[in-house]
């Protein structure tokens, strides 16, 4: 046996039982998943080695107090924005405990009065808190970035004195110890807030109660997965079901500057859902929507109806606020305000656009450091530059992109936006298979976001899966029927590979302007085609545009994970005129 000075944690997940007799084989793979992305990468960072495991719980020594701290709050922090977008009787939360004491070491466990005293600590905690021990708290004080809660003396449970208890305070809760971290800037991004009313049930039916309801606690849930948007919940929300209400008046407890509110009438099989959008500083209804739908399955409809709904609506929000930010100049703008103007300038794709944007999200991050959404942002449009060879160093912009979508991953690993830019920098290192990790995951935590749904149709087509490619594009378009210009181009370039040149070259044309690239496969699916004509013209616009442009200079664009995808590329070029290299 050894005996040692040691901090130890000790972890409990709350609502084991309840969760594992409702979804068993689910909660263990989404604490599998926790475990591998999140808690163990924290423990191996914070230094700390974990001595036991149980089904709902761990032990972990740490030779520092401060790291063991350090660990908590990260654990504690991010499982909190983990389940933001996690119904309340699903979420995966722990306790934790933090004592330092002499513990004894013996055959790979570990035991004695400083153990007991953590695991009784956790016990005290909240979910989603930590408690500390006396000892603890006088060493971290004004060192890990931390308030605390005097808790007073707890009797522990077979621990014969008293035990002074404190807790730490998390993410904005009230404390009474002040630290360095209370003179730290509050957040600025100020993301557009809005509430969904519950939708009125005009069919007189007490028994479509549960589909209008499912279909307004559906949308409130979807629209919380965009991370731009402070959708109000539902617990506030539904205060006002079946009230006539004044919109001013409500927005203005709601603390919401738009509102949606809905109808469903049932007639015969036939099933009516109307929606719209308000601005609530106007009354302005800018958006309405009726759907029509044949009562065939009533959670398909609800399902069908949702998506549609929310895929539009932010779509409405930022077209909503475009003018009132033409009307402001950059320095007057507010975070999340230059994120959305930046986001506009980056879609237009073009060298003097995105230098603005970097002004406008680079401004963002400064107002606001820790805004996960920007820092994101400022990845995807310092990517664009890197992509297009738009800067003088690739290699220190590269290594820029990959910073900022670090800080993102460490401020919100929920947001869509950071694993969809993720997948597109994976594509862009030829690396497919970390590209279908994280537009995997981006697709789970947005399914119905135009980027990242675009995104995985691009991804299929480098994958050698054009058909369903052109399926999820144009799944993509009607999401977004204000689509930037760029998912012709996405669509083209799946259609090509799939062999549909005359496709490929009407979705090229609906282009507004070609860069050299765009101009080579419109050469290549006429070249296919046997126009050789049109595919020389073609080729002459591309070598105009870029007059050293060659087939090396397409390849570098090229991520097709088949040689043969590659091959078909460049015999259609080399036919077309393109030299090639």
């Amino acid at each position: 046996m050894e005996h040692r000075l040691a901090a130890v944690l000790a972890a409990d997940m709350a609502g084991y039982s309840r969760l594992m007799e409702a979804d068993e084989k689910g909660t263990l793979a989404r604490l599998r998943t926790h475990r591998i992305e999140l808690i163990d990468p924290a423990i191996a960072k914070n230094h700390g080695h974990i001595i036991k495991t149980t089904g709902d719980g761990m032990l972990v020594e740490f030779q520092s107090v401060s790291d063991a701290v350090h660990c908590a709050a990260e654990i504690q922090d991010r499982m909190r924005r983990r389940n933001a977008d996690v119904p309340e009787d699903g979420r995966i939360q722990f306790r934790i405990g933090i004592n330092i004491g002499d513990i004894i070491f013996d055959d790979g466990d570990i035991y004695g009065d400083g153990v007991n005293i953590a695991a009784r600590l956790e016990q005290l905690a909240d979910v989603g808190g930590i408690c500390v021990t006396q000892a603890v708290h006088d060493q971290v004080l004004d060192k890990v970035g931390l308030s605390f809660e005097d808790l007073g003396e707890k009797s522990l449970k077979n621990i014969s004195r008293p035990v002074k208890v404190w807790r730490a305070v998390l993410n904005g809760q009230a404390g009474t110890t002040k630290t360095k971290a209370d003179g730290m800037k509050g957040t600025t991004s100020a993301r557009t807030s809005i509430a969904v009313l519950p939708f009125a049930n005009m069919s007189g039916d007490p028994e479509q109660e549960f589909f209008v309801d499912g279909l307004t606690e559906d949308i409130i849930t979807e629209l919380s997965r965009r991370h731009e948007l402070f959708v109000i919940s539902r617990n506030s929300s539904f205060v006002y079901k079946g009230r006539a209400v004044n919109i001013r008046e409500v927005a203005q407890k709601l603390g919401a500057q738009y509102l949606v509110e809905g109808s469903v009438r049932k007639s015969g099989e036939r099933l009516r859902v109307t929606v719209q959008l308000i601005d609530t500083a106007s009354d302005a209804h800018i958006w309405a929507e009726r759907y029509d739908r044949k009562l065939d399955d009533v959670f398909a409809i609800q399902d069908e109806v949702t998506a549609a709904i929310v895929a539009t609506l932010p779509g409405r929000v930022e077209a909503a606020q475009r003018d009132q930010i033409a009307r402001k100049t950059p320095a007057n703008l507010a975070a999340y305000e230059c994120v959305l103007a930046a986001k506009v300038l980056h879609h237009r794709s073009t060298h003097t656009d995105n230098k603005e944007a970097q002004k406008l999200i680079g401004r963002a991050v400064e107002l606001d450091p820790d805004y996960a959404h920007a820092h994101a942002w400022r990845g995807c449009i310092l990517g664009q530059a890197w992509v297009h060879g738009w800067c003088d160093d690739k290699d220190a912009v590269f290594e820029q992109v990959v910073s900022e979508l670090e800080t993102a991953l460490s401020l919100d690993d929920n947001d869509a936006d950071v694993h969809r830019i993720l997948a597109a920098i994976a594509v862009n290192q030829n690396d497919l298979t970390r590209a279908r990790h994280h537009q995997e995951r981006a697709l789970a935590l947005n399914p119905n976001y135009d980027l990242v749904v675009v995104q995985q149709g691009e991804l299929l087509t480098w994958l050698g899966r054009p058909q369903e490619g052109i399926e999820w594009i144009l799944k993509a378009m009607r999401l977004n029927p204000h689509h930037p210009e760029r998912f012709w181009s996405h669509l083209g370039k799946a259609y090509f590979n799939a062999r549909q040149y005359g496709d490929a070259i009407e979705a090229f044309m609906h282009l507004s302007t070609m860069d050299a690239f765009q101009h080579a496969f419109t050469a290549a699916a006429y070249s296919w085609l046997g126009d050789e004509t049109a595919a020389a013209a073609h080729a002459a616009r591309a070598r105009q545009a870029d007059p050293a442009f060659t087939f090396e200079t397409m390849h570098a664009t090229l991520h097709y994970g088949k040689e043969e995808d590659v091959d078909h590329v460049r015999e259609a070029l080399v036919n077309a005129g393109i030299p090639i290299g």
